[in-house]
């Protein structure tokens, strides 16, 4: 900051606690009081996360993460400047002293860095989302809601693609657009039991529909939800997957198993697979269609149906701004994951939002499978202006963040409106 101080965001204490996710896992929760501020923040786990994520545990796990933050991070970061969020994140990488903090754990560094960044915005009186985006961090993102899970997030009979999700781009508000995520979640809840009767309601981590259905039926489930709501409402819904392809991946036979039938996919049978669903249901939005070593298989699927389809990474990037320019010099998509506890820090997290929208990538900002109660996302993605985000449709965990984000439109009331997106959602 130049060697200026502000007194009213010099940290006082740093205090940290083991809470547990969504799915009663145990994680880390870290408060940061400031001369004028608090801040609390707490961090998620993924179930299908990517090889190239950072260590979120120290070895002990979380139970020593605490006694770490508690016994010695505390003591080098009471005293400084909540306000300079780079210095923070820059000690946090020093103390852990590895690429991946394997030492500190990028779940331990990613909760004190966000809690930091919140007892900075409050102790200048300000939203997170404008004290991270400034003045005119004012657009609404759009939702884009998992309905029906399979793959890790549900049983070994729900199907192999990991979510089937909508995206509601004729919404005029957020409000609107969470309302009509709603209305499909309850439809194809419908639809589903018209497939199998033997459907009991189950829900997978995420609050998406699970169900002993094949994908082509959660497809056809959600095609006819989708366009019940759309004809109810006049609001346009569009389709789209997450393939969680890197779960699929067998590495030493060099094919995606399909675990429900029993059946492999050779690498070409996967990416026509890919293309041919895409032109049969008009998908919109593509995520991991295959493993997350594959930039070449990616890039195929950009030159193929990128102009019409988002081909996002997430296993492929894992937030990190190293892979994402990897992958730009390959054109391996035009949309990107960003998940924060993929790379520790918000500065990390900032950096490879940067790095995209640079090279053209659209952000999508996402939840992870096991969620806490924090909404920092819900301001991330306002602040960082990401055209959608990631997180989910039901579930208290997931629903929070929803209401967050209401509350910031209606803040925002006389100068918001929803960012504008590409032209393969909106064609």
């Amino acid at each position: 900051m130049g060697g200026l101080f502000l007194v009213e965001t010099l940290i006082e204490d740093i205090y940290a606690r083991k809470v547990y996710d969504s799915r009663g896992n145990p994680t880390i929760e870290v408060e940061v009081a400031t001369t004028e501020g608090f801040g609390r923040a707490s961090t998620p786990a993924g179930a299908s996360t990517g090889i190239h994520e950072v260590v979120p545990f120290p070895e002990g796990g979380v139970d020593e993460a605490v006694k770490l933050v508690n016994e010695v991070i505390a003591q080098r970061i009471v005293g400084m400047d909540a306000a300079d969020q780079v210095a923070i994140d820059s000690l946090l990488h020093e103390i852990d002293g590895t690429n991946n903090f394997s030492k500190i754990g990028g779940a331990v560094a990613l909760a004190i860095s966000i809690a930091v960044a919140k007892a900075a915005a409050s102790s200048f009186d300000m939203p997170l989302f404008q004290y991270i985006g400034g003045a005119f961090a004012t657009e609404m993102p759009y939702p884009l809601g998992n309905v029906i899970g399979g793959g890790k997030h549900a049983g070994d009979r729900a199907p192999n693609i990991q979510e089937f999700l909508i995206i509601p781009v004729g919404a005029k508000s957020y409000a609107e657009a969470i309302e009509v995520c709603f209305k499909v979640h309850r439809e194809a809840g419908k639809a589903i039991r018209s497939i199998d009767g033997s459907f009991a309601g189950g829900r997978g981590d995420e609050g998406a529909w699970a169900a002993n259905i094949s994908d082509e039926d959660a497809l056809n489930a959600l095609s006819k939800a989708c366009d019940k709501v759309q004809s109810k409402t006049g609001c346009k819904v569009v389709l789209g997957i997450d393939m969680a392809a890197s779960s699929m991946w067998n590495s030493e036979k060099k094919v995606y198993v399909l675990r429900r039938e029993g059946k492999v996919r050779s690498q070409e049978e996967q990416l026509n697979y890919v293309i041919e669903i895409a032109e049969k249901y008009d998908l919109r939005y593509i995520e991991d269609p295959v493993h997350e070593e594959n930039f070449e298989g990616f890039s195929q699927l950009v030159k193929s149906i990128g102009h019409k389809t988002l081909i996002c990474g997430d296993d492929l990037f894992t937030t990190n701004a190293s892979r994402i320019r990897q992958g730009l010099e390959l054109k391996a998509a035009n949309a990107i994951i960003i998940k924060p506890n993929q790379v520790g820090t918000l500065s990390d997290t900032y950096e490879a939002v940067k790095t995209a929208k640079r090279g053209g990538l659209m952000p999508v900002m996402s939840h992870r499978s096991g969620e806490t109660e924090d909404n920092f996302i819900s301001h991330l993605a306002v602040g960082f202006r990401c055209p959608l985000i990631k997180t989910g449709i039901l579930g208290g965990e997931r629903v929070l963040k929803h209401n967050e984000l209401t509350r910031i439109e209606e803040a925002l009331e006389n100068v918001k409106s929803m960012v504008e997106l590409p032209s393969q959602l909106t064609r």
